[in-house]
């Protein structure tokens, strides 16, 4: 066993959105978690917009969701527009279903906020150990662990440092995937994109009709922050080193706009859409651009990567306390592999729909004379009503078992419905995120879940025996008026995991005093130990 500078549980490799908030999640469960990034500060850049309303549930349970929200538009920026030029009339719009109103089937509602002012409120959100400018140059597998070595960018010095496992959030062009051999599946490389960051007073513009894009021939404007700033986002020029960014920006808002862009930033990227093979590598388990790299239209990416963590956190939890066994991990792949490859189905949907507006707002130009006010959106009012792929996501997996003591059949392990995405039908059918359902006034079943399994039931009383079982286990009741909603008796109850997630259901009482032990022992896979 080669020797180590530093030891922990669970290195985080990539200090994004979803690296910061596995590392939350984790310090919640005790987990001992040391963060590296690469780069010597947070990304100064705005990047992913949207935190959809899943990604928010998931900020509530970590009491972040008020602070997040406080920081963000409001909700009447949860809209798009399709314009000719920014200072244009709308030819069309839309809105995004759960960021523009709150909706019935949550406690919260997503927003429109800027990935650089997300990521420091994830950053103070743990205090465990997060190392700017350490970029991973190596890393080797042995038996029980794995040796990561690390380069500081600013000393030049190397260290070792042994994990139990790893996690690899380090973006779409990930060191670690790249290290592992693992190939990517789907279209790849879309677009070179330059997203310039600016400062401009379009308000007499846009203040009466916000919005959280605004599409235009000419590249795409998004208002950056409640107190100001812009980004646009175009294809990127042949000639970077010569661009003049101010000029380019301000022929885009359109001839005779009499407006000039100060530019204070310039980032250029590459739009990708991909999913890797496989998502776990022995004890190195990929998540986020590391393992999907999802098209920016419809906002999916980071959150989808949020998801990730929310999955597996707990599972590498009950893994390292000693509640669950190894064998749990493998669910990780099979439960979100098939989440990714479905999310960028519906990202490549949305990009082909929003260019189609676009034509057939040309396709009116070009016929001269004055073009309709308006284009018939080919989507109706359906483009980013994605609630079946936000909240109605269904695993199958050994970590779900379908009738209180058995996993799915392996003909049942595909959770993806033939659907677009769009529509979301609560159900408490093992492997759905558990409804959200007033508890009282001001306390939603999704707050009942957290570093700990979850009975809901309207007779606590008859399942407290069963209560010493393996894991961690909270009995909650349940009123008696949403039993029938979830498809239980009076006497019936419903397992949920740590992540929202039903993985059992008894409609009614069970038959055996020890349905429960079984049950978790079943979704913990073989623990070496119960506590």
């Amino acid at each position: 066993m080669s020797v180590a500078d530093a030891e922990v549980d669970v290195l985080i490799v990539g200090g994004g959105p979803v690296g910061l908030t596995a590392r939350a999640l984790l310090e919640r469960w005790g987990v001992r978690v040391s963060l590296v990034e690469k780069h010597g500060e947070l990304s100064p850049f705005p990047r992913s917009r949207l935190v959809n309303v899943r990604s928010m549930e998931i900020y509530r349970g970590l009491g972040l969701a008020g602070e997040i929200t406080a920081g963000a538009f409001g909700p009447e920026y949860g809209r798009i527009r399709f314009r000719d030029t920014l200072h244009d009339r709308d030819f069309a719009t839309a809105a995004m279903v759960g960021i523009n109103a709150p909706i019935p089937a949550s406690p919260v509602t997503g927003v429109v906020s800027s990935q650089d002012r997300l990521e420091p409120t994830l950053l103070a959100a743990a205090d465990t150990e997060m190392r700017f400018g350490a970029e991973l140059v190596d890393l080797t597998e042995e038996a029980d662990s794995v040796v990561a070595v690390l380069l500081d960018r600013r000393s030049g010095r190397e260290t070792r440092v042994r994990a139990r496992y790893v996690l690899a959030a380090d973006g779409a062009n990930s060191t670690v995937r790249q290290r592992l051999g693992i190939g990517t599946t789907g279209p790849g490389a879309l677009a070179a994109v330059t997203t310039v960051v600016f400062d401009a007073d379009l308000d007499g513009w846009c203040a009466d009709q916000p919005a959280g894009v605004y599409f235009t021939a000419h590249g795409s404007f998004l208002p950056l922050y409640p107190e100001g700033g812009w980004a646009w986002l175009g294809p990127t020029p042949e000639d970077t080193e010569r661009a003049d960014w101010s000029g380019l920006v301000s022929r885009a808002l359109g001839p005779d706009a009499g407006v000039r862009a100060d530019v204070s930033r310039v980032q250029h990227w590459v739009m990708n859409a991909f999913v890797a093979e496989r998502f776990r590598h022995g004890r190195i388990l990929l998540a986020g651009d590391a393992a999907h790299a999802i098209p920016i239209v419809g906002g999916l990416g980071m959150n989808t990567g949020i998801a990730d963590v929310h999955n597996l956190c707990w599972k590498l939890a009950g893994v390292l306390r000693g509640w669950a066994g190894p064998s749990l991990l493998d669910t990780y792949e099979t439960e979100r592999q098939p989440v990714a490859h479905r999310t960028l189905r519906q990202a490549v949907a949305n990009s082909k729909l929003m260019f189609e507006a676009q034509s057939l707002r040309h396709e009116q130009l070009q016929t001269g004379g004055s073009a309709p006010a308006r284009v018939e959106l080919p989507w109706s009012d359906r483009y980013f009503a994605q609630l079946g792929l936000v909240l109605g996501v269904a695993y199958r997996s050994d970590a779900v078992l379908t009738d209180g003591s058995t996993p799915p059949e392996p003909s049942d392990t595909d959770p993806e419905p033939s659907d677009t995405g769009t529509d979301y039908v609560p159900t408490a059918e093992a492997g759905h995120r558990m409804p959200h359902l007033w508890l009282t006034p001001d306390r939603s079943t999704l707050d009942a879940f957290g570093e700990w399994f979850t009975l809901l039931t309207p007779d606590p009383a008859a399942w407290e025996q069963q209560a010493a079982a393996p894991g961690v286990l909270h009995i909650e009741r349940l009123p008696d008026e949403h039993a029938e909603l979830c498809g239980l008796s009076l006497r019936g109850a419903l397992l949920v995991r740590p992540d929202g997630h039903i993985g059992a259901r008894w409609r009614d009482r069970a038959s055996s005093g020890t349905a429960l032990h079984r049950a978790l022992t079943a979704i913990g896979g073989s623990p070496r130990s119960s506590r």
